[in-house]
């Protein structure tokens, strides 16, 4: 087990040393969030008024969406990287070596991991200097961080299977944007359950993107429903202990192939 771990932090520690060297990649995961609260926060502040929403300001409903809408779209794009590795030969070389199969595999989805982490941080101190109130404390804040890395982790992984299934670019740039707008707008990322049509309401009770927004706004509300954050963090978390699975088993049937 030791030996397990360690292997994986020495491939996690490899994916965040390219991180740390791509500026422009620290400074988007800095301003983004930012721009995403400033734009919608002034769009949609008044709809607050219309009710539904848990609190007076939108921004204070709009943080967690926020959070986990910047999980889903920083992880889904997991599986460029292990398809970099494939053309580099990179991924070739490390299985003639005896590191585990599984930190090979999920290494990115771990660097993601620790990326949202940081990036969820960022998000909630922007919205507090904009006047965010947080009446669920610590303990709701660092829900809503494990709920969006949980998410991260899910569709890091899918990406990776993805990545060494098609191969292709192309297919995976077209899978994230056919995907990312339609889990993003059937979730309670913008707009109260209350104010959405019943179809919607139905199918963002199966979204997974709207099961880490609503575990991590039950937890920072002032009076938590601790009921809804377990079952929603459980669902997340059986969803990501099946798509790391499903990321290993694509990964063996790559690694018959080469």
């Amino acid at each position: 087990m030791t030996e397990t771990l360690a292997q994986n932090w020495f491939m996690t520690q490899r994916q965040l040393k390219a991180i740390v060297r791509q500026p422009a990649y620290l400074v988007m995961m800095l301003v983004q969030p930012a721009i995403w609260l400033f734009l919608f926060g002034n769009l949609f502040k008044k709809v607050v008024e219309l009710g539904g929403f848990g609190t007076t300001t939108y921004l204070d409903y709009l943080v967690p969406g926020i959070v986990v809408m910047s999980a889903l779209s920083s992880s889904m794009w997991a599986g460029m990287g292990t398809l970099e590795e494939i053309e580099r030969g990179t991924l070739n070389r490390f299985l003639t070596t005896p590191v585990s199969r599984g930190a090979l595999m999920n290494a990115n989805v771990v660097q993601n991991g620790v990326s949202t982490a940081l990036q969820s941080v960022i998000i909630v101190l922007f919205g507090k200097l904009g006047g965010a109130d947080y009446p669920g404390g610590i303990t709701g804040l660092l829900v809503l961080i494990l709920a969006s890395v949980l998410l991260g982790a899910i569709f890091g992984a899918l990406s990776n299977a993805m990545g060494m299934l098609v191969r292709q670019r192309e297919s995976i740039i077209g899978v994230n944007t056919f995907l990312m707008l339609p889990l993003t707008f059937l979730s309670t990322a913008f707009m109260a359950p209350a104010q959405m049509p019943g179809w919607m309401q139905a199918i963002a009770d199966w979204n997974p993107v709207n099961w880490a927004m609503v575990a991590g706004r039950s937890a920072m509300a002032d009076s938590p429903d601790w009921g809804l954050v377990l079952s929603r963090g459980g669902g997340l978390l059986v969803l990501t202990v099946v798509a790391v699975w499903l990321s290993t088993r694509t990964f063996r049937s790559y690694q018959k192939s080469v």
